[in-house]
């Protein structure tokens, strides 16, 4: 067996994870698991990279000695160097109000149907294209000499060496889904320096050795290499779908619900644009097309503002509120932004005529079911816009451990679900490195790995979803 440090940094938390590796075997510890608090300061919100990369580092002592570093994380934020390398400062988060209206502006160059012809992503406020030009006139663009996503950055500090992940690069919004390579055109319409990315790099290729200053820090005995994943996590949590053959859709569940199909091509119709359809890239030449839906963001928002309930006993009084009485739109970027939560969700059912949940389990029933029938939208859509039917829903994420949205997701999909696993980014991330390694075959062998070896729940749809059509009626105004 082979040990690997899967790095995991999620929006809300980042976590190490050592995943040993046999022939007909894969076992997940964590070794760390570490806090990622955003920070707002006068100039408004920013990620405190510093100490998430000393929870990488914490990580990495508490890993013991590895084979292998792989690192993902959320996608789209970057940060900048200086000519000499340095951190010009902390990397701004994709909720910062910077890039409001920026998307008018883009479309005035490149109207948002060629934009996304070119580039196949759906519309978000925070892609880094529209953070890029929010930046335009900033000091601190102007004097960068490299642009770095979140993944890379960490690897560099790590190695001392440069690149930029292909899986990640695809939700920049400057990828050519058909070719995977940067779209100049976009980039020279818009004013993007494309020099400032390094080289791309591919899941599975080297990404250098850990330093020796790494080394002397972590414990670690050299020479110990870091080799790019599937960079956006993502990428590497639809890579560890379970999934038997192509007929299965998958929602990657956490802050976010990122729900669609594994594809072999690229679907690039003004359909799929106006249904708002991203199509990013995955392992071994895949697409990924799925739709952004706020997820889980939705209760750990209300959560906060309770005071931190006990999850348990939340989901247990929801369980008994009366299903679907009001719902609320869960990819509405309405609540993109932090603070204010249960206000902002009464209010919605208010001005929408439905009943405004007031205590927190009826809150806390109104999203979850949201989130159900948002996944029964996405999953719906996904299938028709694609031509590409489905039997079976794979949910994998941190969801997979509220077994009532799972239940709600089968019910609201009238598909069978499959929960699990919830580590699925740690062990997408594993399986790149032990690929390298000749521990794993292709896509399909790892899949089969993962059936033999994580924990799987099965969940069969209760009754007709005639009253998730009502509501999905309802919500949208018939």
């Amino acid at each position: 067996m082979k040990s690997y440090a899967a790095v995991d940094l999620g929006a809300s938390s980042g976590r190490v994870m050592v995943g040993r590796v046999g022939p007909d075997s894969l076992e997940l510890t964590e070794a760390h698991r570490f806090p990622n608090r955003p920070v707002r300061v006068p100039e408004g919100l920013r990620w405190d990279i510093l100490s998430l990369y000393g929870g990488v580092l914490d990580g990495l002592r508490g890993a013991g000695q590895v084979d292998s570093v792989g690192i993902d994380s959320w996608a789209v934020d970057y940060g900048l160097l200086d000519a000499d390398g340095a951190l010009l400062g902390n990397p701004v988060h994709y909720r910062d109000s910077r890039t409001e209206g920026v998307a008018e502006k883009v479309w005035a160059s490149v109207p948002a149907e060629q934009l996304y012809a070119a580039t196949g992503l759906q519309y978000a406020p925070f892609n880094t294209l529209y953070q890029l030009v929010a930046a335009r006139e900033t000091d601190q663009l102007a004097h960068a000499g490299r642009l770095l996503l979140i993944p890379d950055l960490m690897s560099y500090w790590l190695t001392g060496e440069q690149g930029t992940e292909l899986t990640n690069a695809s939700t920049t919004q400057l990828i050519d889904p058909r070719t995977r390579e940067w779209s100049h055109e976009v980039a020279s319409r818009l004013g993007v320096d494309l020099g400032l990315f390094a080289p791309l790099r591919q899941p599975g290729d080297p990404a250098g050795v850990l330093r020796p200053e790494v080394l002397e820090e972590t414990g670690l005995r050299g020479p110990v290499p870091v080799t790019a994943v599937g960079s956006h996590d993502t990428a590497s949590a639809v890579a560890a779908v379970p999934a038997d053959g192509e007929r299965f859709a998958y929602i990657c569940t956490g802050t976010w619900s990122l729900a669609g199909l594994e594809l072999d091509a690229p679907v690039l119709s003004e359909e799929s644009r106006a249904a708002n359809f991203t199509n990013e890239l995955g392992l071994d030449g895949t697409v990924r097309y799925l739709r952004n839906i706020m997820g889980l963001w939705l209760l750990q928002e209300c959560a906060r503002a309770w005071g931190e309930p006990e999850l348990g006993e939340l989901l247990l009084e929801a369980a008994n509120m009366p299903a679907l009485r009001s719902v609320v739109d869960a990819g509405d970027a309405a609540f993109l932004a932090p603070g204010r939560m249960p206000e902002r969700i009464a209010e919605a059912c208010r001005v929408s005529g439905q009943p405004v949940p007031e205590s927190p389990a009826e809150i806390t029933r109104c999203i979850l079911d949201s989130l159900a029938l948002a996944h029964r939208r996405a999953v719906e859509d996904a299938q028709r816009l694609a031509g590409h039917p489905v039997d079976v829903v794979h949910v994998v994420g941190g969801g997979t451990r509220n077994a009532l949205l799972c239940q709600l997701t089968a019910d609201a999909c009238g598909l069978p679900v499959v929960a699990g696993p919830t580590e699925a980014a740690a062990l997408g991330n594993v399986l790149v490195q032990a690929r390298t390694h000749g521990l794993v075959g292709d896509l399909p062998s790892g899949r089969r790995l993962l059936t033999r070896t994580q924990p799987l729940t099965h969940y069969e749809p209760r009754g007709d979803t005639a009253r998730w059509r009502e509501a999905q009626a309802r919500l949208a105004g018939r």
